[in-house]
């Protein structure tokens, strides 16, 4: 039985029948028009193949880490580093020929699986900087340091790109107010506390992983929480853009980007992850709240006033 607050996605098998009608393969090349709004069943490189030239302005990928594990019966084994620098290689090989000279690019990886894409990036494209995600979740290590830092490389096709950080001001309490003649200085003050608006810096520690009370958790072992997509296409997409993410997983990107006013292509292999992803697409038709986005500006892990805004 579930707990009361467990608001974890699940789907029963008439409901995954319905829902994996939608997610139709290619049997050939695709136009721009047919490829939108779609997420494709099947493995990335066979697909990313099938997909127009040049037409997406956003990519975000988030494959296997080098760790082995297993993704609903599927399993992918740890390889040897050359083998996942191979492996690295093919993938954004198939991936970026479908982006515009003005595209944008980030890729997710822990620390080990880091040192192998980076370099692999700066050798194709223009690498712009390194986030540093603070996921505020891992398992207590005896031998070692427990790991909650993952890592997020950012890099552009050319010169050419879209970065928007007014779109992903961060709103952090005020511990000691500063004031000018009397009246606050880049601060204001409401009935639930002093806040401020900041610039957003490549070191974010505002967003958790996604948990059993969240709407928008499922199984998914490695599940993205929304409000990290959202920070990655509010600030380098424009409203009607095209996100591609060649390994869409539970739809964290998908459905983040429908949520924002953007098109999505997704690519999954596994069938039971495209079930949950169509689902929460089916869910982002009336409901386009993201968890820790409110009022134009990402909040502060556990800020009352947020939680009272989206209480029940």
């Amino acid at each position: 039985m579930k707990a009361a607050n467990n608001r974890s996605l699940e789907l029963s098998e008439a409901e995954s029948r319905r829902l994996l009608a939608r997610c139709v393969r290619p049997e050939g090349p695709l136009t721009p028009d047919e490829a939108l709004d779609r997420i494709l069943p099947g493995d990335s490189l066979e697909l990313l193949e099938l997909l127009p030239r040049g037409f997406a302005d956003l990519l975000i990928a988030d494959p296997p880490y080098n760790l082995t594990k297993n993704y609903n019966g599927s399993r992918f084994s740890r390889m040897g580093e050359a083998e996942y620098a191979a492996y690295t290689e093919r993938w954004l090989d198939a991936a970026l020929p479908c982006l515009k000279e003005t595209g944008s690019v980030y890729v997710c990886c822990d620390w080990r699986s880091s040192l192998v894409i980076g370099p692999i990036l700066v050798r194709r494209l223009r690498l712009q900087n390194r986030i540093t995600w603070q996921r505020e979740k891992g398992r207590g290590a005896r031998h070692n340091w427990k790991n909650v830092l993952e890592d997020i490389w950012f890099a552009t096709v050319s010169a050419d790109y879209r970065f928007h950080p007014e779109a992903v001001m961060q709103r952090r309490r005020v511990l000691a107010p500063y004031r000018e003649g009397g009246r606050p200085k880049d601060w204001e003050e409401n009935a639930e506390g002093r806040f401020r608006n900041s610039f957003p810096s490549n070191f974010w520690d505002d967003i958790s992983v996604p948990f059993w009370s969240m709407p928008e958790n499922t199984p998914h072992p490695a599940q993205k929480p929304e409000k990290l997509m959202a920070k990655l296409i509010l600030a380098s997409s424009d409203p009607g853009d095209i996100v591609l993410d060649p390994f869409l997983g539970s739809g964290s990107s998908a459905v983040t980007a429908k949520k924002l006013g953007r098109h999505y292509v997704g690519v999954e292999r596994e069938a039971a992850y495209c079930a949950w992803a169509e689902k929460r697409l089916e869910l982002a038709e009336t409901d386009k709240r993201i968890q820790g986005y409110a009022d134009g500006v990402f909040w502060e892990r556990n800020t009352a006033a947020l939680m009272k805004k989206h209480r029940g």
